[in-house]
């Protein structure tokens, strides 16, 4: 069982462009960034959208920012008369986060002043561009659930595997048993991602405190058993995924926590390779799921439903989002088709089906976190 996930990946990744060329005045109210490391005063974002880089390597010949997915964009830096290389990108970024390194004399180097993040298959710096809706992903004074790590024993990959779980408030004070959200990373990513990089817990709290959802608990874990590098991607096989998922850690999380165990309080999501792995799995089991989300991965057509016994029947929802930036890619389409008309074709047919799109944002984490602010309060509904 391959995903033909290549070429779209690529496409989609391309799209990805963090800032582009603008003749507008720089604004010099440049803050640190909220991701920097303890007392670092760079990287900065300003109010507009611009980051600033200062980077001290009196030695080097060439200094680079890259910035985005894969690397695409960048800044080159500029040399003082002190040996520190200092630069601003040649626009604003996108809002919210994103991965970057630096290039140090053709070497890959993280930035000493910034956190690091699992992405694009190494630790990453973080930047983070303040959004004109933050608020939703904010850090506030309202109830907050727990995040756990949970480990539990693979027979089928002859190894301990991890997962991170997500328990909304009020978890340990009841007896009452929880619906269970499995949210999936994009390539390159791992089981932290939706914590860190996603903010998902805090999207959570903030939505429950608003009373827009139901509370359940959510499950991350590495979709990556077994490794495809850069470039083979099309090699990867989602069987052992699939088993360790259905078969392991299913059974784990419900054993060992408050679930409700039926397929109608079980729900499946993921961004990217892990929307495309989602619509993989849930579309074989639907014995186990009824709510499904596609983050940037994929689209749901017509013929997936001709193919699918029952799924008119079984799919509680069929949820598909996609940044605005990547709608308008034609590589994307090609791929997937026109997931507006896709929407429209399922809605027409009955199907409970939404298409969300993230305004000004591409392949990247504002389009998810927004993502997983739209798909929560439709989950589980009675």
């Amino acid at each position: 069982m391959k995903t033909n996930i290549g070429l779209g990946l690529l496409a989609l990744l391309m799209s990805c462009m963090c800032f582009a060329q603008t003749n507008e005045k720089v604004l010099e109210d440049f803050k640190p960034s909220s991701l920097n490391q303890p007392g670092q005063e760079y990287p900065q974002v300003n109010s507009q959208g611009y980051a600033r880089f200062r980077i001290e390597a009196p030695d080097a010949k060439a200094v680079n920012v890259s910035l985005g997915l894969g690397g695409q964009g960048g800044t080159d830096l500029v040399k003082g008369n002190d040996g520190v290389w200092t630069g601003t990108t040649a626009g604003p970024m996108d809002e919210g986060f994103h991965y970057y390194h630096l290039k140090v004399d053709g070497g890959i180097f993280n930035d000493p002043g910034a956190m690091n993040f699992y992405g694009s298959i190494r630790w990453e710096s973080g930047i983070e561009i303040p959004a004109h809706d933050q608020d939703f992903y904010a850090l506030k004074n309202v109830p907050h659930g727990n995040v756990q790590e949970i480990l539990f024993e693979s027979k089928s990959t002859n190894s301990i595997k991890r997962a991170y779980v997500y328990t909304p408030p009020g978890y340990e004070s009841s007896k009452k048993p929880y619906p269970v959200l499995y949210l999936q990373h994009g390539w390159g990513e791992n089981e932290y991602a939706w914590m860190n990089q996603g903010r998902a817990n805090l999207i959570m709290d903030n939505l429950i405190a608003e009373q827009k959802m139901k509370p359940f608990i959510i499950v991350a874990t590495y979709g990556m058993t077994n490794e495809a590098k850069f470039g083979t991607i099309n090699s990867f096989d989602i069987k052992p995924f699939q088993t360790v998922l259905i078969d392991e850690l299913i059974p784990y999380v419900d054993k060992h926590f408050r679930t409700m165990s039926d397929r109608k309080k079980r729900a499946m999501a993921g961004l990217s390779m892990g929307g495309m792995e989602t619509k993989t799995i849930t579309l074989a089991n639907l014995d186990k799921f009824a709510y499904i989300g596609l983050f940037s991965g994929g689209s749901f057509k017509m013929e997936d439903v001709n193919a699918t016994p029952d799924f008119k029947k079984k799919v509680a929802l069929a949820f598909v989002s996609y940044g605005s930036r990547e709608m308008m890619n034609e590589r994307m389409r090609s791929f997937v088709g026109d997931p507006k008309a896709n929407n429209e074709a399922l809605k027409a047919s009955g199907i409970n089906s939404v298409l969300y799109v993230s305004p000004n944002t591409a392949h990247e984490f504002l389009s998810w976190r927004r993502s997983l602010r739209e798909f929560a309060p439709l989950l589980f509904k009675d």
